[in-house]
This record gives structure tokens, C-alpha cells and sequence, in this order.
């Protein structure tokens, strides 16, 4: 229930606690090399990660996210939102996009156009909030394909994703 009108706010900032506890209980955690990655409830997650608290969140991979939470499954968001109409500040400040401006970190975006539960809709509004606000980010869309993408991409979006954490967060650490 403490979850109830703004999903992804405090989880985000307990995931950023638990990151910090770690490396402050653990040397070999490197603070300067933080990255994330998620599909779907996870995507959004990694979204609010990076936009949420840039300085410890260097690299995410958001794939199917929910940027917007006004856009998702009513039968979700009314279960734990609310009505729209009724919490629109719990909407707006559960919603990702809220904070795309904060964005420092490398991101890259994953997407099924064809997604029939998160609906590409939503990326396409971050991507132009993005674009608006003058923000880097990578993007790769699958053209038709529905949430959880078909077997035979799996391979290309593992190759993608870790290739992209190789290259913006190479090893090295302290």
C-alpha cells in the first residue's frame, strides 16, 4: 500500500540506497560505473534509475518501458494509481519522462513497435521529450514485434545491450 498512487518513485529510491549501501559495505563496488538494465516494469525502472539520479546511474538499457505512466494498462495503473483524473500529480511524478532532464548517463532505448501491452506510443513521446531537450541517447526499435520480442531476437538484443555496456562502461574499474 505505500507504493499506492505513485508506482516507481520510492522503489527508485531504494534502489538507489541499496546501490550506495553496497559500496559502502563493499570496495570493489565502483560508484563511477554504475549501470542498469531492465525490460518492461524493469525498462521503467531503469528510466527513473537514470533519469532520477544521474550522478550514480552512468549507463542504462530501458527495454519496453513505461515512460508515462498515463499511457499504460488502465487495469494496472487504476489498481495502483488511482483514477487519472484524481491523482494527477501522483501520475505525473510516477511517470519517467517527468524527469528526462536530468539525463546524463548513456541510455539506450529497446522497442517493439508491434508491443501490445506497453505500447510503443509511450517510448515515442520520451524519444521526442529527449530530442526536445537537446538530449544523447541511443535507440532500437523492432519493427513489428510484440513485448517480449520473438526467440530469434533475443540474440541480437543480448549482443546489443552488452555491447553497449562494453563500450560506455569498459572495464577498469578501480
Amino acid at each position: 500500500k505505500v507504493i499506492y498512487g505513485s508506482v516507481g518513485v520510492l522503489s527508485s529510491k531504494q534502489q538507489a540506497a541499496a546501490v550506495r549501501s553496497l559500496a559502502a559495505l563493499h570496495s570493489y563496488v565502483d560508484l563511477d560505473r554504475v549501470g542498469v538494465y531492465g525490460w518492461s516494469g524493469g525498462g521503467s525502472m531503469t528510466l527513473n534509475l537514470i533519469f532520477r539520479s544521474p550522478e550514480l546511474y552512468k549507463v542504462g538499457v530501458a527495454g519496453a518501458p513505461v515512460p508515462d505512466r498515463s499511457l499504460y494498462d488502465s487495469i494496472y495503473e487504476e489498481r495502483y494509481m488511482g483514477l487519472p483524473a484524481d491523482n494527477a500529480a501522483g501520475f505525473k511524478a510516477a511517470s519517467p519522462i517527468t524527469y528526462a532532464e536530468q539525463l546524463s548517463g548513456k541510455l539506450l532505448i529497446l522497442h517493439g513497435t508491434g508491443d501490445d501491452n506497453v505500447h510503443f506510443q509511450g517510448t515515442q513521446r520520451l524519444i521526442n521529450k529527449l530530442i526536445g531537450l537537446d538530449k544523447q541517447f541511443s535507440f532500437m526499435e523492432y519493427p513489428n514485434r510484440r513485448h517480449g520480442l520473438t526467440p530469434r531476437d533475443f540474440t541480437h538484443r543480448d549482443t546489443l545491450r552488452y555491447g553497449f555496456f562494453e563500450q560506455n562502461l569498459p572495464a577498469g574499474g578501480r
